[in-house]
């Protein structure tokens, strides 16, 4: 209920506060945006803190982030690191003179202290994210039941028998839908043997035990791999305490240096599957492995997609497919980056005996794109469009917080929110087009067609 209560104050008039503050904050220019710093500490047990004070909302939004993705399961055992982060909600071991919580009585003490508690397991990271109200005794007790469950879960081999089957029934159901097959067989069309291209099948699935869940998380769950990124009414004290109490049931130290995860590959040749599947619509797939986050061509790349397939109607790729020839409803593009080359992927859907040709068609318009970049109108009205929008990136302490985040984990500048128009601003036709042409390679992209005629 308190929960409920303060989601629908903030969304009614805290959060549209915070959106004018930081609307003007961005007007007034770069010296008012440093009202706003970004500051970041080493904590005593390693972990890398970073801290944007908000105020203006009687409430904290806290993530903590570890490199414990899919990337880190086995072969033989993809979802693991998924299944482990979904299993943290089973239960708490009993601890000194607090009592072992079951699975219901865990969810009844979230509610009972109004605040939100979630983890889940990406490709390169696992996330733990918690919001409560700022009021001391209540963050207090969310920071220590957030800590239990992070440091604590039972990870049961009666709870993963019943987690087991609803994700067997998951990849059963996956399995009937187009978009999913379609997705897969590009996955790993796109990367091969790498991490990124493995989706999980029930042969994975059922050879995971709860020893490999506990296994993984004595590994990676420990304070000193933490990244704790907070955004809310605390300062940098209360912050510290809060990740003290935060990580206090984590192991502290021993930390070693974690192995290397192989790099994904280039496309060394052109590919392209087409699996039938009786369906009203065809879906079609086209890319290859695209950029690192950290990549310098990140910005470049950014504005181009916008351009290119990422600006909804305004885009080439729609101008082309759907708006002149109505061969879709939609058509996109995007790049992907993670801490290794993520997908670069453009989409659509098309009637089944009409996807030879509008493939055909989007290869013709990446080429072009990739030879000739943007127009300089076309990139002005780019660059308005993104700049005139950023504020809406920013315009919640959640929003803040995934920018947040994404600084902390991928290593970026501090300043990277104060120069974020500064640097689509500085961008010419010129690096675009250069950027565009040391990522793509349309002559070697995989392509995938499912239901064509």
């Amino acid at each position: 209920m308190i929960a409920g209560l303060f989601e629908r104050v903030g969304a009614s008039c805290g959060l549209r506060a915070a959106a004018w503050f930081l609307i003007g904050v961005l007007w007034a220019g770069p010296s008012a945006w440093a009202a706003l710093p970004i500051a970041h500490w080493k904590h005593a047990t390693g972990a890398q803190v970073y801290l944007v004070q908000s105020p203006g909302i009687a409430m904290v939004d806290v993530q903590l982030d570890f490199d414990a993705g899919e990337r880190r399961s086995p072969i033989g055992q993809t979802g693991l690191a998924g299944a482990m982060a979904a299993a943290t909600r089973g239960g708490v071991r009993a601890n000194g003179a607090q009592a072992a919580l079951d699975e219901n009585e865990l969810g009844q003490a979230w509610a009972d202290l109004g605040a939100i508690f979630s983890a889940s397991a990406g490709m390169d990271r696992l996330t733990f994210s918690l919001r409560s109200l700022s009021r001391s005794e209540l963050l207090a007790s969310a920071a220590g039941l957030a800590a239990r469950q992070m440091g604590e879960p039972v990870l049961a081999q009666t709870l993963w028998l019943r987690d087991q089957q609803k994700m067997i029934a998951s990849i059963r159901e996956s399995n009937t839908r187009p978009a999913a097959l379609a997705a897969r067989a590009f996955a790993s069309a796109v990367f091969g043997s790498h991490p990124y291209g493995r989706q999980a099948t029930e042969a994975d699935v059922l050879a995971i035990q709860s020893t490999d869940l506990q296994a993984l998380h004595a590994r990676l769950v420990r304070a000193c791999y933490a990244r704790v990124s907070i955004v809310g009414a605390v300062d940098r004290a209360q912050a510290d305490a809060l990740v003290n109490t935060l990580l206090s049931r984590m192991p502290q130290q021993n930390c070693p240096v974690l192995s290397e995860v192989e790099q994904v590959s280039a496309l060394a040749q052109a590919s392209q599957q087409n699996i039938a599947f009786d369906a009203a619509q065809a879906q079609v797939l086209v890319g290859q492995p695209g950029i690192k986050r950290d990549s310098p061509d990140f910005f470049a790349l950014l504005v181009g997609n916008h351009i290119l397939g990422g600006g909804g109607f305004t885009s080439r790729l729609t101008e082309e497919v759907r708006e002149k020839r109505g061969l879709t409803y939609g058509v996109s593009s995007g790049f992907a980056p993670g801490l290794h080359a993520g997908a670069f992927t453009v989409s659509l859907q098309t009637r089944p005996d009409q996807a030879p040709q509008a493939l055909e068609l989007v290869r013709e318009v990446l080429q072009r794109f990739v030879d000739g970049g943007p127009t300089v109108a076309e990139l002005q009205a780019a660059k308005d469009n993104l700049i005139g929008g950023f504020a809406l990136r920013i315009d919640s302490n959640r929003k803040l917080l995934d920018n947040v985040a994404n600084i902390a984990w991928n290593g970026l500048p501090l300043d990277y929110l104060d120069t974020w128009t500064a640097q689509v601003q500085a961008l010419t036709v010129d690096d675009i087009r250069a950027a565009f042409a040391r990522t793509l390679q349309v002559q070697t992209m995989a392509t995938v067609v499912l239901g064509a005629k």
